[in-house]
């Protein structure tokens, strides 16, 4: 990022979690017979722009990172036109929208190459990605050269969950509701897959966001090292350097931090590694901005508004 591009992101309020459900997604979505409700078990929330400036502006929001919806879609002229379409909205409201680009994974060659058009071309700030995409999770070796040209830029990369290939959808309510368990769930077993197959410690420069609260990893970060380490022990698995890699994610504030979720996720990262989200439209207005109101109550409390809201959100764009 330029010198210029990073001083329009200092002392302001960034939001880095929220989607934008753009035409060019609703066709792609047509066209692919992706039907979102069924897949997701939550409606495709109804978005527009004016709706979208006019919650930030309630919500004390000064700029949003957009990034494509869910499902993924890997279909790689969808997301030539859905990061085309991006690129038009952040040009009308520079000062207010920026996005991270769609990749077309799994689709290797595709992904990089849409990688470096959408940000030498486009100006995305860098690329979403999803937990697996066709049943390929982040950590498999064959994205290692996806994830070797992003390295290169030093991007970011923010995560987003997908439903595993297959779930037990029947009588099971955590099969039903992607967003109630199976999306931390596949959060957790993204990044878990990362760091065995060492992802970040591979490929260093990566400036990796993971979701809602880091997902479930808060508990599973002493048992996961544990059994690394157990695993390694018996020859079952290469060694791996855990702590290092997990130091170099980041998380937001995305879902219910408060009163619970936020002082688990402080016990396995600090305080440099939390940035603002709010997964807004999925979750509404209103319910955003009784959170925010809570949230913002109590990192008030301990003195810590400007290092989540402004100084850790200029250290993950700065460099």
């Amino acid at each position: 990022m330029t010198a210029e591009a990073t001083e329009n992101f200092s002392a302001r309020t960034i939001d880095f979690h929220a989607h934008a459900i753009l035409p060019s997604y609703i066709n792609a979505l047509k066209i692919l017979k992706i039907d979102a409700a069924a897949e997701e078990g939550f409606p495709l929330p109804k978005w527009n722009v004016e709706a979208h400036l006019q919650f930030m502006d309630a919500a004390g929001i000064d700029f949003t990172i957009l990034s494509m919806a869910t499902p993924h879609i890997s279909d790689k002229f969808a997301a030539r036109e859905i990061n085309e379409e991006f690129a038009e909205l952040c040009r009308r409201f520079p000062k207010r929208f920026g996005f991270v680009a769609t990749l077309p994974l799994p689709n290797v060659e595709g992904s990089i190459e849409e990688f470096h058009y959408a940000t030498e071309k486009l100006g995305a700030l860098g690329v979403k990605v999803a937990s697996n995409s066709d049943g390929v999770y982040l950590g498999d070796e064959q994205l290692d050269p996806i994830f070797s040209a992003l390295n290169e830029k030093k991007s970011l990369v923010i995560i987003h969950p997908s439903p595993a290939r297959e779930l037990p959808r029947k009588n099971v309510v955590t099969g039903k509701v992607m967003a109630l368990f199976e999306y931390p769930a596949d959060t957790t077993r993204a990044v878990l897959n990362m760091l065995a197959n060492r992802t970040l410690e591979k490929f260093p420069n990566l400036k990796i966001i993971v979701p809602h609260c880091g997902s479930f990893l808060p508990y599973m970060k002493q048992r996961a090292d544990s059994m690394f380490k157990m695993l390694a022990s018996m020859n079952l698995m290469e060694p791996v350097n855990f702590a290092t890699g997990f130091e170099k994610l980041f998380f937001d504030t995305a879902g219910d931090p408060m009163p619970e979720q936020f002082d688990i996720l402080l016990k396995v990262t600090n305080l440099d590694k939390i940035i603002f989200g709010t997964d807004y439209p999925y979750v509404p207005a209103q319910v955003i901005l009784g959170r925010k109101k809570l949230f913002d109550k109590e990192i008030s409390r301990r003195g810590w508004m400007e290092k989540i809201y402004v100084d850790n959100a200029r250290t993950l764009l700065g460099g």
